[in-house]
């Protein structure tokens, strides 16, 4: 295709031209375009310039000047660094090496060029705003400017570790708490819950901003970790704050703080917290001021009847809304709202079995676990693990486990070890060895205290146990597993000597290795322990 061989300066001039301003995507599109044979009829012209034709949709002429790289010319419209430019470059450069090597190079070089621009940027705009730096907040200062402050104190927090967000964490409590530490306590609580909301705040914008980080299982999963310590601290922190006092000392402040986080809440979109239980917890708190509450609860049904709205928002506005019908109404009246949503997370209702807990209202909690009960066939295991932990609290004040049983029962296997657990405390061993039994699971992968303890109460409840596991031992048809048949035979002739039934041990092994007489490893196995002749 080329029949003319530039300088090697002029073609580094020109290497150095596409890394210093041509962004990957021109780069890439030039070696699609020569790789595909679209650069045609080059030639060299008046001695310093590269005349060529790039035939994509249309053809297009292109100019490559080698005296000054950056006066060069291409009659499309893309702008002045086009891809028709890197691909003429790309179809000169053969003669000196293989082009695909030099496209990596030259990605390689415009991803640093990128990357120090960047931080240049980023340099630029800390040092603006440290010059624009707040003074440490005040109590009659805004919430914003408070949150302003902590946003400054905390820009450009790196997210390079794996534990960055649990470092994140600490350092902001370590660090934001003591401002407050001397102020009365109405303004002291505000500050915390901010503090807080911060926090939390903060979380979503890592894990938003970090999804295609190389780190970024690290930091999703510690988003999540951190998001559920929010939950609880804010959890804690609530019952001690005087909300309706702030409200009426300070509305400003109290309007600024349901602003924010109603922003957050009522937005719909993917989070690792959970805003609109936020939302939930302090709007309940505010119940005694019916004026703040009657206002929200319009403005939710407002924002319900505008057009056009999406599936996901609606959702959240309908919970919202459900929730004030609690408030007002009663459980009963915010349940039948509830089942209009199109999408139910076991989670947006864990509010209201703490709640119960809290209050030991224990008919109150089960009304709401029968009620979430059909959805946790679906429900994610850590949400399936608070669900049985607020079950066990609550059938703890019944006067029995008839229904307990049957939900563990029919949620059945993801229940397996609460259920397992719970028949162990309560000492109901038949249940546990037919939970066993039902399952498969062999003797070897039991924890062993339990074992031994069904053993002691009652030896012959476990033989069924090992049976199943020695036959399920010798199906796998391998020395291993022979070698595993053993050692639960062993186990088992020890129950027998123990129970006095020797005579029932020999009948079971010689029918045994009547039964598998053709496999000749377990055959010798039987007779290296002298069970058979």
């Amino acid at each position: 295709m080329l029949k003319l061989q530039i300088p090697k300066n002029r073609i580094s001039m020109l290497a150095r031209y596409l890394r210093d301003y041509f962004d990957t995507e021109q780069i890439e599109g030039g070696w699609e375009d020569f790789h595909k044979r679209r650069v045609e009829d080059i030639e060299l012209k008046h001695g310093l310039e590269i005349h060529a034709l790039v035939r994509v949709t249309k053809p297009y002429e292109v100019i490559l000047d080698l005296e000054s790289a950056v006066r060069s010319q291409c009659s499309c419209p893309e702008g002045e660094h086009c891809r028709h430019k890197a691909a003429v470059f790309f179809a000169l450069y053969v003669p000196y090496g293989r082009p695909e090597l030099l496209l990596q190079q030259l990605k390689q070089a415009i991803l640093v060029r990128q990357r120090q621009q960047q931080t240049r940027q980023t340099n630029r705009i800390a040092e603006k705003k440290q010059q624009e730096r707040l003074e440490p907040p005040t109590p009659d200062q805004s919430p914003s400017l408070w949150q302003r402050f902590f946003d400054q104190q905390f820009y450009g927090f790196s997210m390079n570790q794996q534990q960055s967000i649990e470092l994140f964490y600490s350092s902001a409590k370590d660090s934001l708490t003591p401002y407050a530490e001397a102020w009365e306590k109405p303004q002291r609580d505000l500050y915390g819950l901010h503090m807080l909301l911060f926090v939390m705040r903060k979380i979503e914008q890592f894990y938003t901003e970090t999804k295609s980080s190389y780190l970024s299982y690290y930091i999703e999963t510690g988003c999540k970790t951190v998001a559920r310590q929010c939950h609880e601290e804010l959890q804690e922190r609530l019952p001690q704050i005087d909300i309706p006092g702030i409200a009426r000392s300070n509305p400003a402040a109290w309007k600024e703080t349901l602003a924010l986080i109603g922003e957050s809440a009522l937005a719909a979109k993917e989070s690792p917290l959970s805003w609109s239980a936020v939302y939930r917890s302090i709007w309940w708190k505010m119940a005694p001021e019916t004026k703040w509450v009657s206002d929200e609860r319009t403005r939710i049904r407002k924002l319900l009847n505008a057009p056009d709205i999406s599936v996901r928002r609606k959702d959240v506005l309908q919970l919202a809304e459900a929730h004030f019908a609690l408030m007002e109404e009663g459980d009963e009246a915010a349940r039948r709202q509830l089942e209009g949503l199109t999408r139910k997370e076991p989670r947006d209702f864990f509010l209201y079995l703490h709640d119960s807990y809290r209050q030991e209202q224990w008919e109150r909690m089960l009304a709401w676990l029968r009620w979430l009960l059909p959805l946790m066939q679906k429900a994610q295991q850590e949400d399936l693990r608070q669900f049985c932990q607020y079950w066990i609290e609550a059938v703890q004040r019944q006067p029995d486990d008839t229904e307990w049983v049957d939900v563990m029962v029919a949620l059945l296997p993801r229940t397996y070890h609460f259920y397992t657990a719970y028949l162990m405390r309560a000492g109901r061993y038949q249940a546990w060895i037919d939970l066993q039994l039902a399952n498969r699971v062999s003797p070897l992968n039991l924890f062993a205290p339990d074992l031994t303890k069904v053993e002691n109460h009652d030896p012959s409840l476990v033989l069924p146990l090992y049976h199943q596991a020695v036959e399920r031992c010798i199906a796998e048809k391998n020395r291993t597993a022979y070698q595993n048949a053993m050692r639960l035979l062993k186990k088992l002739n020890g129950i027998y000597t123990r129970l006095q039934r020797q005579v029932v041990w020999e009948d079971y092994v010689y029918r045994l290795a009547g039964k598998h007489a053709r496999l000749r490893a377990l055959q010798e196995e039987l007779r290296r322990v002298k069970w058979i002749p």
